[in-house]
């Protein structure tokens, strides 16, 4: 019963998928085709993130991490969590495990917030091609308004929860 729980998710998106199939062929192959591509994604992107990841956990000291970004970095850590972000590559969702080491590794919780927002909103990719295809000034313009919107989104969610609220994320991201 603890399995069935645990990919209830999993478990009712195949059988939509599977009924959606029966329903509509064509529909259901193309939320197949889907589900497919996606798995492909994953695994080409997922991979690589837990290798620098495990170099992470191995290579820098859990002081370093909370030199740089833990609750008394203020300037440096928020700089260093937007730069981490920006420079990342991949999709929003490998943002999560990189967030989960830097919890174990006692990164103040609003950096983590700030470096999730950077992830999703203000990669150099991104960047460079919104440039090319947008223009300087939209993508110049957008990078501008979502550094604040970064900042003022953290600070209220990280205002938002309680003490024992953020240390329970910590906990679940130590069983991980």
């Amino acid at each position: 019963m603890k399995w069935i729980k645990k990919y209830l998710v999993f478990i009712s998106a195949s059988l939509i998928i599977t009924f959606m199939f029966l329903w509509n062929r064509e529909l259901g192959l193309k939320a197949i085709d889907t589900v497919k591509f996606s798995f492909k994604e994953m695994i080409m992107v997922l991979p690589p993130i837990f290798i620098l990841l495990g170099l992470l956990d191995t290579w820098v000291p859990k002081d370093t991490m909370v030199k740089f970004m833990g609750e008394d970095s203020g300037l440096i850590g928020i700089l260093l969590a937007f730069f981490l972000g920006s420079a990342a590559a991949g999709p929003l969702y490998g943002a999560f495990p990189v967030a989960a080491v830097f919890m174990k590794k006692g990164v103040k919780f609003s950096n983590i917030l700030i470096f999730i927002g950077a992830w999703s909103t203000t990669k150099l990719p991104m960047i460079l091609f919104e440039i090319a295809s947008m223009g300087s000034k939209f993508a110049l313009t957008r990078f501008m308004i979502n550094i604040p919107g970064i900042l003022i989104i953290a600070y209220i969610v990280n205002k938002s929860l309680s003490e024992k609220e953020i240390l329970s994320i910590y906990e679940k991201a130590e069983q991980l």
